[in-house]
């Protein structure tokens, strides 16, 4: 069990689990995170699958839990679509919105489970979907406003003088909103999980060191339990952030704010 004493760190470790090779050459590897990274979205259908089957595929007047959660679910992504996108057309870009957000809150409740991993807490993960949405986003802007599009660095009545100014800066910050966007994904869930696995070691600890000490665990253990649950709806909150913010820069590509 000296594994809960091991650097908080480690837990965030890829490892290869197995490759294919040909004549000494690694022509494939799976790693733990590519593993998770595919074993989430089969998950995400397998829940979906396992609801739709306990409401027997209907729709009752009286919902159960299970339809009450999958419609609180559903509203709660219908209105962040419909109330951050300002468009006639803005219910076409629900599905992108549920889909994305359920598939980062999976991802971030599967590494509250023990010996798990979270894809999330790793920036290339968060950095890869991050410039997936961005990247989709400015070709739909370019498709509907062409060039009009560059007027978005540059706010209206704003002065020549000042336009020198404030160009470069909006292109800047424009440039690094997929960044921004990974970034706060990436470290809410990284700083998490290591105050989680630092507080689970110091009870680990404490508990091995004699039998004299044995039942001061319980002082931290105590601390642990909230601080497990302050994460969990960390995991909810940062899914809910990351996909108020893609409806948020959605609606500026259409509206061109």
């Amino acid at each position: 069990m000296n594994f809960v004493i091991l650097s908080p760190l480690e837990q965030f470790e890829i490892l290869p689990l197995f490759s294919l090779s040909f004549f000494n050459f690694k022509l494939f590897i799976v790693t733990n995170q590519l593993m998770f990274s595919l074993v989430t979205p089969l998950l995400v259908l397998f829940v979906f699958l396992f609801l739709l089957k306990a409401t027997n595929n209907s729709v009752y007047i009286i919902p159960s839990r299970v339809q009450t959660s999958l419609e609180y679910l559903y509203n709660l992504n219908l209105n962040l679509t419909l109330t951050n996108i300002k468009d006639s057309k803005n219910y076409l870009f629900f599905p992108v919105i549920i889909i994305l957000f359920i598939f980062v809150v999976m991802s971030n409740l599967i590494g509250l489970i023990p010996f798990s991993f979270t894809i999330t807490s790793h920036f290339i993960i968060t950095l890869l979907i991050s410039l997936s949405i961005f990247m989709g986003i400015n070709i739909l802007a370019i498709r509907k406003h062409g060039l009009k599009l560059f007027a978005l660095f540059l706010p209206s009545g704003t002065s020549i003088v000042l336009g020198f100014l404030l160009v470069p800066i909006e292109i800047i910050s424009y440039i690094f909103k997929p960044l921004s966007l990974a970034t706060r994904l990436f470290c809410n869930m990284m700083a998490g999980h290591t105050l989680l696995k630092v507080i689970a070691g110091f009870v680990w600890s404490i508990m091995t060191v004699s039998s004299s000490f044995f039942f001061i665990h319980y002082l931290p253990f105590f601390f642990l339990l909230p601080l497990f649950c302050l994460e969990f709806f960390v995991a909810l909150i940062q899914a809910f952030v990351f996909s108020l913010l893609i409806c948020i820069y959605i609606n500026d590509a259409i509206n061109l704010h």
